[in-house]
């Protein structure tokens, strides 16, 4: 078995019809009165990508986003050219534009830097982060909590991703905080890989979140940082025993 063998590459005939599908559904939002459109179909296909059960290296459309989102293909193709950037997109200059999709290598490559820059992220946030930040935190650890009690996948992924945006943006080094951000962008997926590899992965995680947590509100910095190394010591040691089912 190579190491380097692409994550769940299979091609589904329907990609697109879920993403589109995904994307069609009337969603609650905040008031997005005076955000650009390009912004709005930036959050909207963030958040398909991440959620309607695609795959990495599964193919989009740019015509059929735009026709799901009823807004032109221009501020469809920027919003692309950023999650791109961000490494959600891979484009291939001619051909398609696809669903990121990394080797094994590369998702343990960036565990690997993660649990260099995380855990500072962690001290740093644990001595700078805000009251309202903190009841933001405690708000989404809930959610994840909760997802567990219900068995709900989707609804502990998209706490998890809040948890995460949250440590970024009360980071008081934007750099870092936006560093780490996107690093997990470009894993996004390894979360369920590892979890189906290991469904117990799920309550495990959850329990290392929430000691991370319990050290920021005690404001306990190096007790933060030590839990998130765990945490991504954890992560790593999973993923690699996942390379025993592949």
């Amino acid at each position: 078995m190579q190491h380097a063998c692409r994550l769940n590459t299979l091609r589904s005939s329907n990609t697109m019809g879920k993403l589109e599908d995904y994307l069609s559904k009337p969603v609650s939002l905040p008031d997005r009165s005076g955000m650009l459109l390009r912004d709005l179909a930036y959050e909207r296909i963030k958040d398909a990508i991440r959620y309607a059960g695609v795959n990495p290296g599964d193919p989009i459309s740019e015509n059929g986003i735009s026709k799901a989102l009823g807004i032109s293909r221009t501020p469809v193709r920027g919003a692309i050219q950023q999650l791109a950037q961000e490494g959600f997109l891979e484009i291939i200059p001619g051909r398609a534009v696809t669903v990121a999709s990394q080797t094994f290598v590369d998702v343990i490559d960036v565990v690997h830097i993660r649990s260099l820059l995380e855990p500072e992220l962690v001290r740093l946030v644990t001595e700078n982060i805000s009251p309202s930040q903190i009841t933001s935190l405690e708000a989404a650890m809930d959610r994840m909590e909760a997802a567990i009690e219900a068995d709900d996948r989707p609804a502990w992924s998209k706490a998890d991703a809040t948890y995460h945006e949250i440590l970024g943006q009360a980071c008081p080094n934007k750099i870092l905080g936006e560093s780490v951000i996107q690093l997990r962008n470009r894993v996004h997926h390894m979360a369920n890989v590892d979890t189906q590899s290991h469904p117990e992965r799920l309550a495990e995680c959850t329990q290392e979140h929430r000691e991370i947590l319990d050290a920021i509100v005690a404001r306990n910095s190096n007790a933060a940082r030590d839990a998130a190394r765990r945490h991504l010591e954890a992560l790593r040691v999973s993923l690699l025993d996942s390379l025993r089912y592949e």
